[in-house]
């Protein structure tokens, strides 16, 4: 199931219908921007690496549009892999001097670190137009969105996948959550598991910074009635074709997940799409190029995702699906494995 394409159309209506008198007022429509895109720098800051799928994808959508209407200079801050928040600090410090040093028309960032390390010790004064993509879940915790900013937060489809994973279970209401020990990963078990409550499921959670420790856990979770499957990114050895073999090997309960890269290890994806992210945010930077104020452009949530079905791991562990959710899936192992 993929709502990509109604998500960003109607993600980009709602910026066109808020912003189309600023438009008029500004006399920008019709100007063919891409002539003046040496003129212009949009600086980029990642949060992760290059590498990681998420990343990657966002990156792809943001490109695909941006370069076409200014210089794009990116700036990885690679804050899967340093785990010391010193080492965080000193990230998003390198970041900023990235930033004063090209004196950007536009700041782009994505996901959550560059929000912690970057902008509120930073940027918070809103001198500088700043579009965000790929905040998980709500900005509340960061204060945003500041003075000339706007943004696309990130969210799941929580409620269709632990619907799902009770039906899978026989209406098992006893689960687990596991994932990387990581600031992402803590938020995205804080907002399942108040989704799962809703729902009179128990949602405990299992935190891990080595493969050794997850692969224990991995085993221990099939004691509940269904598991799931949180981010591995931020376990710093992490070896995917071993934890593909571990988890044909062991998998006896129904396995869930929102992220698209843990499918190799996962009976059901329910996943966000990042490209729909990096699209909406070079369109918003595309519009404050034109003249238009961030502010005016208002925050968005992403309106796409897919479903996904690894079929191989769903036989290895006898997990028995319905003849209609067989055929809405696309399956995973008809591609290859990222």
């Amino acid at each position: 199931m993929n709502y990509r394409h109604k998500g960003l159309r109607d993600g980009l209506v709602q910026i066109a219908r808020r912003c189309a008198s600023v438009f008029a007022l500004a006399g920008v429509i019709g100007i063919t921007t891409a002539a003046f895109a040496e003129d212009r720098v949009c600086v980029y800051i990642s949060s992760y690496h290059k590498g990681y799928q998420w990343s990657d994808g966002l990156e792809h959508g943001l490109k695909s549009k941006l370069p076409y209407h200014c210089n794009v200079v990116q700036f990885d801050m690679n804050t899967k892999r340093k785990k010391k928040l010193y080492e965080k600090v000193i990230a998003g410090k390198a970041a900023y001097n990235v930033i004063k040093n090209h004196q950007p028309d536009v700041v782009i960032f994505s996901d959550d670190n560059a929000a912690k390390y970057l902008i509120l010790p930073h940027m918070s004064d809103g001198s500088i137009p700043v579009v965000f993509s790929g905040i998980n879940w709500t900005v509340e915790e960061y204060g945003f969105p500041l003075k000339n900013m706007t943004g696309i937060v990130e969210v799941a489809p929580i409620e269709p996948m632990l619907v799902q994973a009770s039906k899978l279970s026989d209406g098992g209401f006893n689960a687990i959550y596991l994932g990387a020990d990581t600031l992402t990963e803590h938020k995205n078990f804080d907002r399942i598991a108040s989704g799962a409550l809703k729902l009179g499921i128990t949602l405990q959670a299992r935190f891990t910074e080595s493969f050794s420790d997850w692969k224990t856990q991995f085993v221990q979770s099939q004691e509940y009635d269904f598991v799931i499957m949180g981010s591995s990114s931020g376990i710093v050895d992490w070896n995917k074709e071993a934890a593909k073999a571990w988890t044909l090997a062991h998998t006896s309960v129904p396995t869930l997940t929102n992220h698209k890269w843990m499918m190799d290890y996962t009976v059901l994806g329910y996943t966000k799409i990042p490209e729909e992210h990096g699209e909406w945010a070079a369109q918003s930077a595309i519009a404050i190029l034109n003249g238009v104020d961030a502010e005016n452009i208002p925050l968005v949530t992403n309106r796409q995702w897919d479903l996904w079905l690894n079929s191989e791991m769903a036989d290895s562990g006898n997990i028995m699906l319905a003849p209609d959710l067989k055929r809405k899936a696309k399956k995973i192992n008809q591609y290859a494995s990222e």
